[in-house]
């Protein structure tokens, strides 16, 4: 079958291209709530159109109030998912050619948006329509997710969980490979006093440091996921604020406790997400490993990251792609890139994992 599954993502890439260009094309940085568009209208508008694509393949679509919208396919109590977004940073200086073109050259496709995150989340739509186009009836519903607030605060997925039960597995096409089990955590943390303390705050505990929080004593490594990081610092007439990356195996109630030894201020936890941990052994995480081998012929040996994702709020998901070893710095950047074969190789990657994800011979 996974042959045959293959061979079915190879037959519809050239139609899965332009689908995706449809998508890309529309300029979807969020703006300000108008009506029915909670992030804009843009953002409503990439929507609404990448419903009526799902639509168009022959999936049953679902609009959570124009929070987040998603494809399904087939119908059970518990349901797997793929899940990314439709929203977008700004544009920003720099391009080559205009940001929201979809401008191909050489098998490169240059657009705000094609890797981060709408190609990768619409090569996920594309896997399940192969598998659909196979006659392949999923055990498990499958949902292709798609949000509109990542890049802003995740207010898309607060909604859909109010609304809406979560997955018992899935994945994020927003990272990297392979399959990503563990996240940092992250907490931005405000510090309050008069103006002179916060400079003195600053200027003894942030400043001329290594940013590992050796002088808050927050210094933490551990082996899987390194050192602890103090991280986009900005000082204030009222405040001074700082984010902290950091690993398991330390808690923000540990990080708080050590910073109230330090007399004389006060702290404020403004946002704070925990760090996702998965058993590199778990049967979701060695699934994503098995078909990103197969299809690559590469070590799939899991990994972590630094980053952050939907995984931190959407339970039982797991950062999955779309990026190869050795593709950095490309999202969010002028000239943004994802070549048509990579949308491909993910599509593959993607189908093989939601077909296993769907089968309930399949322990999650």
């Amino acid at each position: 079958m996974n042959e045959e599954i293959l061979k079915a993502v190879d037959e519809i890439a050239d139609e899965m291209i332009e689908g995706i260009k449809r998508i890309v094309r529309i300029d979807s940085v969020e703006s300000e709530a108008v009506n029915d568009a909670p992030f804009g209208e843009g953002v409503r508008h990439a929507l609404d159109e990448t419903l009526q694509l799902s639509r168009d393949l022959g999936f049953e679509t679902v609009d959570v109030d124009h929070y987040i919208g998603y494809a399904r396919y087939g119908k059970s109590e518990d349901y797997v998912c793929a899940c990314g977004h439709l929203d977008v940073v700004p544009v920003g200086e720099g391009w080559k050619h205009p940001p929201f073109s979809a401008y191909e050259e050489d098998g490169v496709i240059y657009s705000r948006g094609i890797l981060d995150n709408k190609g990768p989340i619409l090569s996920c739509l594309y896997a399940l329509t192969a598998l659909k186009r196979l006659g392949i009836k999923p055990e498990r519903e499958v949902r292709i997710i798609f949000g509109c607030d990542e890049e802003s605060g995740f207010e898309d997925l607060k909604y859909y969980l109010d609304h809406e039960k979560a997955p018992i597995a899935g994945f994020t096409p927003d990272c990297k490979y392979p399959v990503v089990y563990a996240e940092r955590g992250r907490a931005v943390i405000k510090v309050k006093a008069d103006l002179d303390h916060l400079i003195t705050f600053m200027n003894k505990y942030i400043l001329n440091t290594q940013n590992k929080g050796e002088r808050l004593g927050i210094d933490y490594k551990n082996d899987e996921f390194g050192q602890l990081e103090i991280r986009n610092y900005h000082l204030t007439k009222e405040d001074f604020s700082f984010s902290i990356s950091y690993p398991a195996g330390i808690t923000l109630e540990e990080i708080l406790d050590q910073l109230n030894r330090i007399e004389g201020y006060e702290y404020e936890v403004v946002s704070h997400f925990k760090p996702v941990y998965f058993d590199k052994k778990a049967p979701m995480v060695e699934i994503m490993k098995e078909t990103y081998e197969y299809v690559t012929g590469n070590d799939g040996t899991p990994v972590t990251t630094t980053g952050g994702t939907y995984a931190k709020m959407m339970p039982h998901i797991v950062p999955f792609g779309p990026s190869f070893p050795g593709q950095k710095g490309i999202g969010h950047n002028p000239n943004e890139w994802m070549t048509r074969e990579d949308l491909i190789t993910n599509a593959k990657i993607y189908a093989l994992t939601l077909y296993q994800l769907s089968r309930k011979e399949t322990e999650l």
